[in-house]
């Protein structure tokens, strides 16, 4: 075996191991009888990397980037925020759809409450290999309440899902929402895998 394949094996067991699903209460496998379930995001008191306040992560990285060039800073941060309606909610739904099969729909009897927790950003310097430090995969960790939708209050059951790797095969994820969106499509096929 040569070395990418080594590298590529490697790689992969490292994806498939490094996540944690756990059921804290409930029942999740209501779900599974439900033709259709809503899904929704939150994203409150998130840490980002080694800042436990996502709002400490925003400003550095801003003042950062405005110090290199005047503004881009402020565009990254509007970026940042977008990228969670634009980027990381799509690419969860799209991979719920394709693993379970079901609708996804405001109507639905149950919802899904994704909760991100913790954001790592991961890096990936141009021409940087794994081996030599120039590459990290993003992670996230998230809580998960499945309530009823016509009554939140009643929880289902609710799971956490920490260490969700991101990244993208052939290590052309240079941008951060790249990685972070990964993270989530990830999420998403762990979670349906588990619950159906």
């Amino acid at each position: 075996m040569g070395i990418l394949g080594f590298v590529a094996i490697s790689f992969a067991a490292m994806n498939a191991s490094a996540q944690k699903i756990k059921k804290i209460e409930g029942d999740p496998s209501v779900l599974k009888n439900e033709a259709n379930i809503n899904i929704e995001f939150t994203y409150e008191n998130i840490s980002v990397g080694k800042f436990d306040n996502e709002q400490d992560y925003i400003k550095k990285k801003t003042d950062e980037y405005n110090a290199k060039t005047p503004g881009r800073g402020d565009i990254w941060a509007k970026d940042w925020i977008a990228d969670r309606a634009n980027r990381y909610e799509p690419k969860f739904n799209d991979l719920w759809l394709i693993t379970s099969k079901k609708t996804i729909s405001k109507d639905a009897k149950y919802t899904v409450i994704f909760k991100t927790k913790s954001i790592e950003p991961g890096y990936n310097v141009a021409g940087g290999m794994v081996a030599f430090g120039g590459r990290k995969n993003a992670e996230i960790d998230a809580e998960v309440w499945i309530v009823e939708t016509a009554n939140r209050s009643n929880k289902v059951a609710i799971l956490t899902i920490d260490n969700v790797p991101g990244g993208t095969w052939g290590g052309y994820d240079y941008d951060t929402g790249t990685r972070i969106s990964e993270s989530y499509a990830k999420a998403a096929k762990s979670l349906c895998k588990y619950i159906y």
